[in-house]
């Protein structure tokens, strides 16, 4: 065997000869830094667990009341989105009510129309018969269709006078106390859509004689 000397790992610094020819070098570690990452620590001073702790609690309490404020704003946005969509549909139906309620009101010259035909009895009975149910029939017909949208006739003879329904135009002496403030005649049909009156009927009420 040759006398060369055997190196194990490196350079000769500090080298044992552990004979035979063998020398071992002792191993060169290489620096190696440990850092404990901590961001609320200030430089050269040392955060204790419970300091660790405390922090992470208070920033979960913020984040608790943050993502609250993100809660109840949204909650505020979509109460608000839900009465603006209620109130925009109150106005659409309240609109849709009125231009109905107004085409019925233009109409109610020729119902009238129809009613002062047809209360001429005997000159009515003298017109073509023909002629005459052909009339009748569009008019039940037009009834008809303004029952459809909610039209209904106020005749209101025989009950008590109200004033805040009833339009009188005259009034019908009695003897009779149990006929006073009842309505003696109709002299013009009202009506009624729904549960607004769009027309008043005109009357004639009974009053006791002096």
């Amino acid at each position: 065997m040759d006398n060369d000397v055997q190196k194990i790992d490196g350079n000769d610094e500090g080298a044992a000869d552990l004979g035979a020819g063998i020398e071992v070098l002792p191993h060169q570690e290489d620096d190696v830094e440990f850092e404990a990452y901590n961001d609320d620590a200030v430089p050269g001073s040392v955060v204790s667990p419970q300091d660790k702790i405390k922090k992470l609690r208070e920033k979960l309490l913020d984040a608790e009341r943050a993502k609250q404020e993100y809660l109840d704003g949204w909650q505020r946005l979509k109460a608000d989105y839900v009465n603006l969509k209620k109130r925009s549909d109150e106005e659409k139906s309240e609109l849709g009510r009125f231009v109905r309620e107004s085409v019925v009101v233009d109409l109610i010259p020729v119902i009238e129309s129809f009613d002062m035909a047809f209360a001429n009895k005997e000159a009515w009975e003298k017109v073509d018969p023909n002629w005459r149910m052909g009339v009748e029939y569009i008019h039940k017909q037009f009834m008809e269709t303004l029952e459809g949208y909610g039209v209904t006739e106020v005749n209101p003879a025989g009950e008590t006078f109200d004033p805040q329904h009833f339009t009188a135009i005259g009034t019908v002496e009695t003897d009779d106390a149990a006929l006073d403030h009842k309505i003696a005649e109709v002299v013009q049909k009202g009506y009624r859509m729904g549960d607004r009156m769009i027309k008043s009927p005109k009357v004639k009420v009974y009053a006791l004689k002096n």
